[in-house]
C-alpha cells in the first residue's frame, strides 16, 4: 500500500515575495488559490487511483490545510518571535494588521474547512456517490467505497480543530494586545480594586463596571461591527470568535496568579468595595456576552469561578461576603443597567489607554440573549494558561464550540 507521500501536491506557498502584488493581494486571493489546487487535484483522480489511495488522500488534504493555517497564522500579529509555528525564519510576504484584514483570514479558513472542502470531497470520494469507471465515463454500475464513513467523520473533525487552531490564536494575541500595554503593564491590574473610595458600592447612586472592562465592552462592539461585514452570512462563525474572545479574558483573570497575588497579600488592605466591584465587573462580562448573543456556558463558568475565588479570598482577609455583598439579583440588574448606559453613550471609556477622565460615545442595539452552551469539558481540556503572558506567546488554549 503506497504512504501519503507518493502523492504530491502543489505549493500553497508564494514562491518569493515578489510573486506577492499586495498584502491585500494574497489577503483575499489566498482561499481562491486554495481552492484551485484542490479543484484541479480532484479533477485528475481517477476511480482506480481514488480505490487505492481511499483515506490518504483525505490525510493530503488535511496535511495541506494544516500549511494553509500555518500561513495565516504567519500574516496574524504576534508571530514575530516566535518559534513553535515557523520551522524556517522565511520572510513573511503580508500581514493582516487591522480587524478588517485579520477577520477575512479567519472566514476565509471557516469556509474553505466548514464548507469547500467538505463539499468538493465528498463529490468525489464520498462512499454514497457512484465513481467513475476507468474510461472516464458515468458507470451506475460501479460504486467504489473510496473512504469509510467513519474516516471521512474523523477527517471533518480533524479540519475543525486545524480550523481552531488559527482562531484560538487570533483571539490570545486579540486579548492580550488588549490586556497588556505598549510597556507589558497589565491594564487589568488588580490595584484598580483597592483605590478609590472604601464605601460600599451598593449605595452608590450611579455604579458602573471598571474602565478596563468598560473598554472591553467597546472593543467587543466595535469587533462585532467589522465582522457583521467582512463575515456577511456567517454569523454563527461571528458569535463563536466573540465567544471565544469573551471566554479568553476571563480566562487570563482566573489564571494570572499576579492578579491574584495582591488580594492575598497582608500588607495591602483591601475593602469591601473591592469585591462588590470585582463581582460587578464579572456579572457585566457575563452580561456582555449575554446581550450579544453570543454567551455560553464555558463564559458562565469561568466567571463564576472568579467570583468564588474573590469571594473565598477577601473572606480570608477578613471581609465577611455575608455583610458585604447584596443578593446576586443587584448584580445582574446593575450589569444589565450598565449596558444600556454605555449603550446610550452615557459613559463609556475612549479604549483600552483611556484615561479615568475620557469617555466614547457607543452606539449599537442589544439584542435578545441567545444561549449557544459549549462542551463542559471545553474548560478542563485546555492546557495552556495566561499566567505571566506577554504579547510574544503563541500558544493558545483550546475550546469547543461554543454552538449548540
Amino acid at each position: 500500500m503506497a504512504n501519503n507521500e507518493d502523492i504530491q501536491f502543489p505549493s500553497l506557498e508564494p514562491s518569493s515575495p515578489t510573486a506577492v502584488a499586495a498584502s491585500s493581494s494574497i489577503l483575499f486571493t489566498s482561499r481562491q488559490r486554495f481552492m484551485l489546487i484542490v479543484e484541479e487535484i480532484l479533477g485528475n483522480l481517477t476511480p482506480k487511483f481514488i480505490s487505492y489511495y481511499g483515506g490518504n488522500i483525505l490525510n493530503k488534504f488535511l496535511q495541506r490545510f494544516d500549511k494553509y493555517v500555518d500561513i495565516l497564522i504567519k500574516a496574524l500579529p504576534g508571530t514575530s518571535d516566535d518559534d513553535s509555528l515557523i520551522e524556517h525564519k522565511e520572510p513573511i510576504a503580508f500581514r493582516a494588521e487591522t480587524d478588517a484584514e485579520q477577520l477575512v483570514l479567519l472566514g476565509n479558513a471557516f469556509t474553505i474547512s466548514d464548507e469547500f472542502l467538505p463539499g468538493a470531497v465528498t463529490r468525489v470520494l464520498s462512499p454514497q456517490t457512484a465513481k467513475r469507471d476507468d474510461g472516464g465515463g458515468p458507470s451506475g454500475s460501479i460504486a467504489l467505497v473510496a473512504i469509510s464513513a467513519v474516516e471521512y467523520k474523523d477527517w471533518r473533525r480533524h479540519l475543525q480543530h486545524s480550523f481552531e487552531k488559527l482562531r484560538d490564536y487570533f483571539c490570545r494575541q486579540y486579548v492580550l494586545t488588549f490586556i497588556y500595554s505598549r510597556e507589558g503593564k497589565a491594564r487589568m491590574d488588580a490595584r484598580m480594586y483597592l483605590d478609590g473610595k472604601a464605601d460600599d458600592l451598593f449605595w452608590d447612586s450611579d455604579p458602573l463596571p471598571s474602565l478596563p472592562f468598560q473598554a472591553l465592552f467597546a472593543r467587543l462592539q466595535q469587533l462585532a461591527s467589522v465582522a457583521g461585514d467582512v463575515l456577511l452570512g456567517k454569523e454563527k462563525l461571528q458569535k463563536n470568535l466573540l465567544s471565544r474572545l469573551t471566554e479568553t479574558v476571563v480566562m487570563w483573570l482566573s489564571e494570572e496568579q499576579e492578579f491574584w497575588d495582591v488580594f492575598e497579600d497582608e500588607a495591602i488592605q483591601i475593602h469591601p468595595f473591592g469585591l462588590q466591584q470585582l463581582i460587578l465587573d464579572m456579572h457585566f462580562v457575563a452580561e456582555i456576552a449575554v446581550c450579544g448573543g453570543y454567551s455560553s456556558r464555558n463564559i458562565h463558568q469561568l466567571v463564576s469561578v472568579i467570583i468564588t475565588r474573590a469571594i473565598g479570598t477577601f473572606s480570608e482577609r477578613g471581609i465577611d461576603p455575608q455583610s458585604a455583598l447584596p443578593e446576586d439579583e443587584w448584580f445582574a440588574d446593575t450589569a444589565k443597567a450598565a449596558i444600556n448606559k454605555l449603550l446610550l453613550g452615557t459613559s463609556a471609556s475612549e479604549s483600552s489607554e483611556a484615561e479615568p477622565h475620557e469617555h466614547m460615545i457607543l452606539h449599537g442595539e442589544v439584542s435578545d440573549a441567545e444561549k449557544t452552551p459549549s462542551s463542559p469539558s471545553s474548560t478542563t481540556e485546555s492546557s495552556e494558561t495566561f499566567a505571566s503572558a506577554n504579547m510574544g506567546e503563541t500558544d493558545s488554549p483550546v475550546f469547543s464550540d461554543p454552538e449548540a
